[in-house]
């Protein structure tokens, strides 16, 4: 996949068709936690009927994990959006991550370790749409600076042509969508984590804070 690919242009395509066609498809929309998804369901409720799947299972500790949990449920039920918004959650299952990224817990964070993290997550959210016949899946992991677009795109576009489930293209961060995220956190009080949520990252930061 070229690094030239703008993906907000590709949605802004898809989002016109989906205008002009009338219809309000359904969307499964992989959420990070509830930070990173309020923006994206404040864009894209406009156009989907979208069911929040939150599986996660990078997220080391149980109490983190559970509180990010009822952050994206509380979002949920607080911000006003045009189309309803559901919310369905995932195996919380930390073996499922720690079997992705076998071999690869010392590469560090935008590593190869990222990587096999984000196909899990995707791949899990492709067979789940797919299995409950919605009309297309994606993810929220974009709108973060620190996440990488092109793999995230990429690997959408290979499970779509994998499992013949339709893929959004998406790169969230643009046109401010990372800045009204922070705006959006502010204004309905949420919580937002330092760290990815594994224990590897965890620790990186801790090291880049000097808390090691």
């Amino acid at each position: 996949m070229s690094n030239n690919l703008n993906f907000q242009l590709k949605m802004d395509k898809k989002l016109e068709e989906i205008e002009a066609s009338g219809n309000v498809p359904k969307l499964l929309l992989h959420s990070c936690c509830a930070p990173c998804s309020s923006y994206v369901l404040e864009y894209l409720s406009e156009y989907f009927m979208i069911t929040i799947f939150y599986f996660n299972p990078n997220i080391s500790e149980q109490s983190e994990y559970t509180k990010r949990v009822e952050e994206q449920k509380r979002l949920i039920e607080e911000l006003p959006t045009k189309n309803p918004i559901a919310f369905m959650e995932g195996r919380y299952d930390v073996h499922l991550f720690e079997q992705a990224i076998a071999g690869k817990e010392t590469l560090g964070e935008r590593s190869e370790r990222c990587y096999a993290c984000y196909r899990l997550r995707l791949e899990e959210a492709c067979v789940i749409a797919k299995e409950h016949q919605f009309d297309y899946f994606t993810t929220t992991l974009s709108i973060s600076p620190y996440k990488n677009a092109l793999w995230l795109n990429e690997i959408g576009e290979l499970l779509q042509n994998q499992y013949d489930m339709p893929y959004l293209y998406a790169d969230f961060k643009k046109r401010n969508g990372y800045k009204r995220s922070i705006e959006l956190s502010e204004q309905y009080h949420l919580y937002r984590q330092d760290f990815c949520g594994c224990k590897y990252s965890q620790a990186e930061e801790a090291a880049r804070k000097g808390n090691v």
